[in-house]
């Protein structure tokens, strides 16, 4: 684990513009940031400028985090703080052309779907392999809803669709996983 110190003292170089609180945060931290942003997107050129860009609003922002009282809590809240940042400039650029949601498709509303147990129990290869796999719209909607904790409705904010829309989405997410879980997962559980 990180220096909550050295962080401290690195956040506190952004005050006075220093290029090596810069790089020294992006070279700690690129990696947790490409992990968020994978999550949402297949294409490794789109996850890097991703990262980049994420960064870029990062450093632009920086001095509008609020540390925590407790000093040993400062690199989970930055690193909370960095993955709102990277996670919405992920869903930005999902959002821009290529997602087109009309209501007509939402005809039907399915029951809540739960994994099966074995599901649950995935490592995180094998889950990213698997949601890899689901159409760009419900991988998006399954990480903010599944993994960032996100509700239907900030999602439907987020994404300026409707509350119904989201728990469609979600639904398909999870029933099209649990077929590719069935389907590729062998019996000694590797993908």
């Amino acid at each position: 684990m990180k220096s909550n110190f050295g962080l401290a003292e690195i956040l506190a170089g952004f005050s006075k513009n220093s290029n090596s609180s810069k790089e020294k945060i992006y070279k700690m931290f690129y990696g947790y940031v490409m992990a968020v942003i994978v999550r949402y997107t297949s294409n490794i050129h789109d996850s890097e400028e991703l990262v980049n860009d994420s960064f870029i609003k990062i450093f632009r922002y920086v001095e509008a985090f609020k540390s925590p009282e407790r000093p040993e809590e400062l690199e989970k809240a930055f690193k909370g703080w960095m993955a709102k940042i990277a996670s919405r400039i992920a869903i930005d650029f999902i959002k821009k052309p290529r997602i087109d949601i009309t209501e007509n498709e939402f005809s039907d509303l399915h029951h809540p779907l739960t994994f099966p147990e074995e599901m649950l129990k995935l490592n995180v290869t094998d889950l990213m392999n698997l949601l890899n796999r689901l159409p760009e719209i419900q991988r998006l909607i399954f990480n903010l809803y599944e993994i960032e904790g996100f509700s239907h409705q900030e999602i439907s904010k987020m994404l300026n669709i409707k509350e119904n829309i989201c728990r469609v989405y979600l639904n398909r997410a999870k029933l099209k996983l649990r077929t590719l879980y069935q389907i590729n997962m062998e019996p000694n559980g590797t993908y």
